[in-house]
Order: C-alpha cells, then sequence, then structure tokens
C-alpha cells in the first residue's frame, strides 16, 4: 500500500536505510591477487590502533558506532575470542579494516569491512572479501551476515550483492549525527549535509 508517508528527522540526527544481508552457503570466488605491494596479516587490534584504523577508513561515510564505546567497552570487544580482525598493509602502514563476528549458534558476522582511500579502486576489496568469505566458511557456520545503509560508499550494496550476499530486510535507522556530538569531524561525511 502506498502513502505519502514523510517522517521528519529531528534535527542533529541522521536517517539511514539500513539493508540486511546474508548468505547461507559459500559463494564462488573470482580469485584475484593481492594488489601491488598489499599485504594481509591477521591481527589483536589494541583501541589505539582499532580507533586510528576506524575513523581512516570509515570518516566519509559517517562510521560512528564504535567510536562511543569506552576503553573497557572497546577493549573487551578486541579481546573476544569469537572475533577475528584482519588488515591490509601498504607501504608499511595499515588501510583496512576487517571484523569477523563468530556465534555459538554457527553464525558469522561481517562486522566491519572497509579501506582507506589508499587503497579504494585498486583490487583490494575484491582480495579482502574473498578472505572474509573463505575464512568465515572454514568455520562450521550456516549463516554469513551483514548489514550496510545509504550513508555507505554508493558503491557498498551492489559490492555486496555480487560478493553473493542477498539482501533480506530493510530498516530506517535514525541516530545523532557523530558530527555535531564530537564523534568525528565537521568535515567527516561531506555528501551528507549536517542540518542541526
Amino acid at each position: 500500500m502506498l502513502t505519502d508517508g514523510y517522517h521528519d528527522v529531528p534535527l542533529g540526527k541522521l536517517a539511514m536505510v539500513v539493508t540486511h544481508l546474508e548468505m547461507r552457503e559459500a559463494a564462488p570466488l573470482r580469485d584475484v591477487p593481492a594488489p601491488e605491494g598489499v599485504t594481509l596479516r591477521a591481527l589483536t587490534p589494541t583501541p589505539d590502533w582499532y580507533r586510528d584504523i576506524f575513523r581512516r577508513v570509515g570518516q566519509d561515510w559517517l562510521w560512528f558506532g564504535r567510536l562511543t564505546k569506552t576503553d573497557a567497552e572497546l577493549q573487551a570487544l578486541l579481546s573476544d575470542a569469537d572475533t577475528q580482525f584482519f588488515t591490509l598493509t601498504k607501504d608499511g602502514r595499515d588501510e583496512a579494516l576487517l571484523e569477523l563476528k563468530f556465534t555459538a549458534d554457527g553464525t558469522c558476522e561481517l562486522a566491519y569491512f572497509g579501506l582507506t582511500p589508499a587503497l579504494i579502486g585498486s583490487g583490494a576489496g575484491r582480495y579482502l572479501m574473498n578472505h572474509a568469505i573463505r575464512t568465515a566458511w572454514a568455520r562450521p557456520i550456516s549463516r554469513f551476515h551483514l548489514h550496510t545503509c545509504t550513508l555507505d560508499s554508493p558503491q557498498a550494496l551492489s559490492f555486496y550483492i555480487r560478493s553473493g550476499f542477498t539482501p533480506f530486510k530493510r530498516q530506517v535507522e535514525v541516530a545523532d549525527d557523530p558530527r555535531l556530538i564530537d564523534l568525528l569531524d565537521k568535515d567527516a561525511g561531506a555528501h551528507v549535509p549536517t542540518i542541526g
């Protein structure tokens, strides 16, 4: 049923359409080599490392969820034995974030996935996604899932679908604009106007 249902978004807030996607069996992979000079590594992040890469990967897309965590809350997430972290390194600097969260009920969430501008367009995204899919399905899981939103890169949703994920639900999220509560710089996410 169609409605002319516009809904006001309060000043200082952002509204996002969130798309949930899942993979019920390992998707076929189109193997690609690591881009020239790029290496993949697993790590146990420190809070400082994590906040740095989280900001550098996510600032253009207004990632803020983990920036609201206290040191103790973030350390608990980073120390969780059921969560794995990976990065891609180029010229001695880490330039990507892959975070996989495994659960006791046999699922894996692609909690965070992204590249800094230094790797965007290099083929590193496909290379890292292949690693994510292999790593997730190396365990006895029945479902690999993630969500993305309309603040993310315009290519994100189609990239996830091409990677073998199927959209199954959409929701609307309303949250504080992280630029207005000093979680991100005022010039972050320049494609999204600040209202408030």
